[in-house]
């Protein structure tokens, strides 16, 4: 399973300005790093806690079968559509009544074709997060992608990059009761 962000999440000027505001930032000559850097502490908030935050079109690849498999990505919030990979790359979009998905409660997403064919992958778009705007972010989890952003800013210069590789305590503290564990 292939995930690609196909339409990134968007990040208001209200995320830039918290952070700003918590780094003591007046000026907008570091708005390009400080922006990377809360796109980059969004990805680490997914992983760590199994969700993804604000909302994004997204595409997963997945193997053209009749069973039904499950998304990679959650919380599903709408499937948008779905596509016959072929082997020079080329896509076929698929008629509705091809395929079947699903959303569960949780915000699983499930797919599975109807029809078999030729192809031995298909592409499934949809839209994901748990947010459509950063406001909207339940407070933990955006305090903590503002706490683990800023920190990586104070840290760019450290050259001991060891003690940088899990979040910081306080960051996990926060994200820890959003956690969701997957059973392989």
């Amino acid at each position: 399973m292939k995930r690609a962000i196909v339409a990134p999440p968007s990040l208001a000027p209200a995320a830039l300005s918290e952070l700003k505001a918590w780094l003591g930032i007046t000026t907008g000559r570091d708005d390009a790093e400080l922006t990377a850097l809360l796109m980059a502490a969004l990805d680490l908030c997914e992983g760590f806690t199994g969700t993804m935050p604000l909302q994004a079109g997204c595409e997963e690849v997945l193997a053209a079968a009749g069973d039904w498999q499950t998304l990679g990505t959650r919380p599903i919030q709408a499937m948008t559509g779905a596509a016959r990979i072929a082997l020079t790359g080329q896509r076929t979009a698929l008629l509705p009544g091809d395929y079947e998905f699903d959303i569960g409660a949780d915000g699983n997403g499930r797919f599975r074709l109807k029809v078999p064919v030729a192809e031995t992958r298909i592409a499934v778009t949809f839209t994901a997060g748990l947010a459509a705007t950063w406001s909207a972010l339940p407070d933990p989890l955006r305090h903590g992608i503002m706490r683990l952003a800023a920190h990586e800013h104070r840290q760019r210069d450290a050259q001991n990059t060891s003690q940088r590789l899990a979040p910081p305590a306080a960051v996990a503290a926060l994200w820890r009761p959003w956690r969701s564990m997957r059973l392989a």
